[in-house]
């Protein structure tokens, strides 16, 4: 079917607009396979909304009389709301926004049909790659090495074409190892420390089930991964019981027996549904102004969002304590090992390594932890907070990590190179984008959907002279230290900026931040090099959060 026998009604005159913080606007609606357009029409100063019909995350119709209002709930959290002469026009436009909004085909979408003049879609794709990580990381190159055993996708489907692995362990112990876990995340290094060399490696859960079965190649690999250690840590990311209870389905975890001179604990995260619900009655709190004060803050505390953060931040903070501190390597792993697993471990480097608390290091995590080791985001990312369809497979585990990072640059705000408006950027892009980055489940889903040939790459765009510097950190000053930050419930806030963006409260807190921007720009420039040279900090072993810096500027 194509997608333009979707639309029934294509343009309807007359339409009045209703949006947050503006005056009613009375224009033409225009619908295209991927867009809705809104324009005032006017002869001069005309104006027009386009709002991406991938970003619509529920639509809810009204008709009364010949006429009918139809909101429109998308996943960046606007609602706004049409009002549109003529019954059958009304309906006509609601089941056109219902159908294309809903595409399951991924060549379907728009990243397939975006084509900005400036961009190209020849030359290289994306910003790293397991070869080239490894390439420009001197310090694995005596122990470990890079196995494509998986360049057909089937030991792994949801790894990379190559991997990162101890060097003494060969390609048949890695399938042997594959076997062993679930969804065949055998294994991989994320992150070696540049200060001592230590790793943190992710994986799924192993498969011993209630036999206690075992597989000597994945006792290899991990031992492999301690070599001249004493010891080394597995964060397992299950409650005890949860961990228990996975052996009489086939799962389970690794004993001590068998796995001696590793240390399991024990760190209870939430995912799936109980994270989807979470995000639902967050919004759902944020978005009614009704409430009083007392009545807001007991629904924001049943949300038990702000505890999912603060499990993400403590958990990040053991594997940071166990590398930096203890000097031992760490493999973080829950069950399937694409969402809390992702999670803790691309925390964890933000606070230990300094390259990527900058803008490009920073997106390369992104790609390399997120992108290429197989978070579905497709399936995670297919409705937001408003959908009234049936969970399935929805889960905001990516804007969980967002969170997480915000609350770290909340804390530090010199030590990351970008602004809290790339975060609010990659928010939507997630949900709903003009590029392919966030696209499909896995690499061999984009690979064999062509991503990669036929869309642009949304990093790459975000790199670009002409936008980078819209994403920039005035404050940044690089760092060798660690980053500490804090989970006292006191420390840990509200992303305002994205759960309370379209209201009052937060445009005046966005202006307040931009002029606040260009008073500090302002002051270095006239201070000087000095203040402006960027020298890494070295006068002691860890940065503690500066909490207070971001509130005193922003009461400038």
């Amino acid at each position: 079917m194509e997608l333009s026998e979707h639309i029934k009604t294509a343009n309807v005159e007359d339409v009045t607009l209703r949006r947050p913080f503006h005056s009613a606007l009375r224009g033409t609606l225009c619908v295209t396979s991927h867009h809705i357009l809104f324009s005032d029409r006017k002869d001069e100063d005309s104006w027009q909304l386009l709002i991406l019909l991938r970003n619509i995350d529920s639509t809810e119709k009204r008709v009364v009389g010949s006429s009918g209002t139809i909101t429109i709930k998308c996943k960046d959290l606007l609602v706004l709301q049409l009002e549109i002469p003529g019954m059958e026009e009304c309906l006509n436009i609601a089941s056109s926004i219902e159908a294309l909004s809903a595409l399951e085909s991924v060549t379907e979408m728009y990243p397939f049909f975006y084509r900005p003049s400036q961009l190209t879609l020849h030359g290289p794709w994306g910003l790293s790659s397991t070869e080239k990580y490894y390439k420009q990381t001197e310090r694995l190159w005596d122990r470990w090495r890079v196995s494509t055993v998986n360049s057909d996708y089937s030991v792994c489907p949801s790894y990379p074409h190559a991997v990162i692995v101890p060097r003494e362990v060969d390609d048949e112990k890695l399938v042997q190892s594959a076997r062993f876990r679930q969804g065949g995340r055998f294994p991989v290094l994320s992150y070696c420390h540049h200060r001592n060399g230590m790793v943190i490696m992710r994986s799924s859960q192993p498969l011993t089930g209630a036999n206690r079965k075992r597989c000597k190649e994945d006792e290899l690999l991990l031992q492999a991964v301690i070599d001249g250690s004493v010891l080394g840590y597995i964060i397992d990311l299950r409650s005890t019981q949860q961990a228990q209870q996975a052996r009489m389905t086939g799962g389970g975890f690794e004993s001590k027996s068998c796995y001696s001179h590793w240390k399991r604990i024990h760190r209870h995260h939430e995912r799936g549904k109980v994270l989807q619900e979470s995000l639902i009655k967050l919004v759902e709190a944020c978005s009614d102004p009704s409430h009083s004060v007392d009545r807001w803050l007991s629904k924001l505390e049943n949300s038990k969002w702000l505890s999912h953060v603060h499990s993400a931040l403590s958990t990040a903070g053991l594997v940071v304590e166990c590398v930096e501190r203890d000097g031992h390597s760490v493999l973080v792993h829950g069950s399937e090992g694409t969402d809390s697993t992702l999670l803790v471990s691309s925390v964890a480097q933000l606070i230990l390594d300094p390259a990527s608390r900058t803008l490009i290091g920073f997106l390369g995590l992104l790609e390399r932890d997120w992108i290429q080791a197989g978070h579905p985001f497709q399936q995670r990312c297919a409705h937001s907070a408003y959908s009234h369809a049936r969970l399935k497979q929805e889960c905001p585990s990516f804007l969980l990590l967002l969170d997480c990072v915000w609350q770290v640059w909340r804390q530090f705000p010199l030590a990351l190179e970008f602004s809290e408006a790339l975060l609010l950027r990659l928010a939507q892009e997630v949900y709903a984008s003009n590029y392919g980055t966030f696209l499909c489940n896995n690499e061999q889903e984009r690979c064999a959907a062509g991503v990669k040939e036929n869309t642009h790459c949304l990093f790459q765009s975000l790199l670009s002279p002409d936008v980078e510097k819209q994403y920039l950190n005035p404050l940044y000053e690089p760092t060798d230290l660690a980053i500490w930050p804090s989970v006292h419930p006191q420390s840990l806030q509200l992303w305002t900026g994205l759960f309370l963006r379209w209201t009052e409260y937060a445009q005046n807190m966005e202006e307040a931040r931009e002029e606040v921007w260009s008073i500090v720009k302002e002051h270095r420039e006239r201070a000087g090099p000095d203040l402006t040279n960027n020298t890494p900090s070295t006068h002691c072993d860890t940065l503690t959060p500066f909490e207070n810096l971001m509130d005193e500027l922003t009461i400038l």
